[in-house]
């Protein structure tokens, strides 16, 4: 069945709101932190989105090419508000982020050499590392469950994290062997 835009009208945002949702996102968050914050705002705090709709649509956007945070915008804001939504959620997403970079480009060179400034970066990255791993913990307990899956969940991560495996030959095995599974488990 195709994906279709939500249509449980009365509570979806408007343009607008996608728009500065996604603004805000960009701009307070960092690295894989950026899909933990998507998920707060829109199936924990608006429950604009089911968790398993979330889920769904962070792994379709981790699957394609291109960014995964502006796929999953794009993603949510069709979801909620059809081709305008997706639109406007990857505008918000994209450009007032480019922007902030353009000018903190400019300032690097002046901050750089302050002694705070490596100390403020480490935090930051560790704020966006506790986000990813509370993204990560969430999509696992979707999977934890079935057996099957988290041996291939497992697999995956010892064949890129232990062996050290190239991740497009690790994608190139695991991905058609995880849509078999997951087709042949949904099917029965």
């Amino acid at each position: 069945m195709p994906i279709q835009p939500n249509d449980s009208a009365s509570d979806r945002p408007s343009l607008w709101q996608l728009f500065w949702i996604f603004t805000r996102i960009a701009l307070t968050s960092f690295g894989g932190g950026v899909s933990g914050w998507m998920m707060r705002d829109f199936v924990l705090k608006r429950a604009w989105l089911t968790r398993d709709e979330f889920l769904s649509g962070l792994a379709l956007s981790q699957a394609l090419p291109g960014l995964n945070v502006v796929n999953l915008a794009i993603w949510v804001g069709y979801r909620l508000r059809g081709g305008a939504g997706a639109f406007w959620s990857a505008v918000g997403m994209v450009v007032p982020a480019l922007l902030l970079i353009l000018v903190l480009a400019q300032l690097y060179g002046t901050v750089q050499a302050i002694s705070w400034v490596p100390v403020l970066m480490a935090g930051i990255a560790a704020a966006a590392t506790g986000l990813s791993l509370e993204m990560g913990v969430h999509a696992a307990k979707r999977v934890i469950p079935d057996v099957v899956g988290l041996l291939l969940m497992a697999m995956v991560f010892a064949a890129i994290y232990v062996w050290q495996i190239n991740l497009i030959v690790v994608i190139v095995i695991a991905a058609p062997l995880s849509v078999w599974y997951a087709y042949h488990t949904l099917e029965d």
